[in-house]
């Protein structure tokens, strides 16, 4: 039982750090609607499995490596910066049509949506091998059935608070005027050019917080 609560507190903590993943499921669930926001929560849930198995199998002695993690924060940073211009120059424009269309059936674009947003950012991996760390020294956990128990806690934790993002967010939709989807749009696009921008600067300065 302590093994789950310890997954539940840390999952708690990561479900509530404020990023790209967070304003992603939020902007999502208000245009799209609720299911379309889980389904960005279910890909950021998968992307965390991966890392958490890269992590766990000892992969990450290699994706640790400096010169592999300034290629990642290069490469994401990037990404986010270009997912940020388009919430500027396309979606704001689009979100008046968009929002009073009817809700997309298209999962699998709305899972990969969460898969690479999340999967791109380099401080999401970096949680998960001090998160290993913490289990393995801090707690103990040295066999795989506790490793298990504590890392399925974790993520179930993550997705049903991300997921409850979702629905939140949809509720708003009736309070959602024109107006407020353009400045909500606006305001995602800057949040994540600021997280990118700020990934390429952490790159040039050998990834040291900024």
């Amino acid at each position: 039982m302590t093994i789950v609560l310890k997954g539940i507190q840390l999952g708690f903590l990561l479900a509530f750090l404020v990023g790209p993943v967070f304003f992603t499921i939020i902007q999502t669930s208000v245009e799209k609607g609720f299911w379309n926001g889980a389904l960005v929560a279910l890909g950021v849930s998968i992307s965390d499995i991966l890392y958490v198995t890269i992590c766990y199998f000892g992969l990450f002695q290699f994706l640790n490596a400096p010169s592999s993690k300034t290629n990642m924060a290069y490469a994401g940073g990037g990404i986010l910066v270009a997912f940020g211009l388009y919430h500027l120059i396309v979606k704001a424009r689009r979100s008046k049509t968009e929002f009073h269309s009817a809700e997309e059936k298209r999962p699998l674009k709305y899972i990969l949506k969460g898969f690479i947003i999340n999967g791109i950012t380099p401080m999401v991996f970096i949680f998960w091998i001090g998160t290993i760390s913490i289990a393995t020294i801090d707690f103990g956990y040295s066999t795989g059935f506790e490793f298990f128990v504590f890392f399925t806690a974790l993520l179930i934790t993550v997705l049903g608070i991300d997921i409850a993002k979702a629905f939140l967010a949809d509720k708003l939709r009736r309070l959602v005027t024109h107006k407020f989807l353009v400045i909500m749009n606006i305001v995602v696009g800057v949040c994540l050019i600021a997280f990118g921008i700020r990934l390429l600067m952490m790159a040039e300065n050998g990834l040291q917080l900024i």
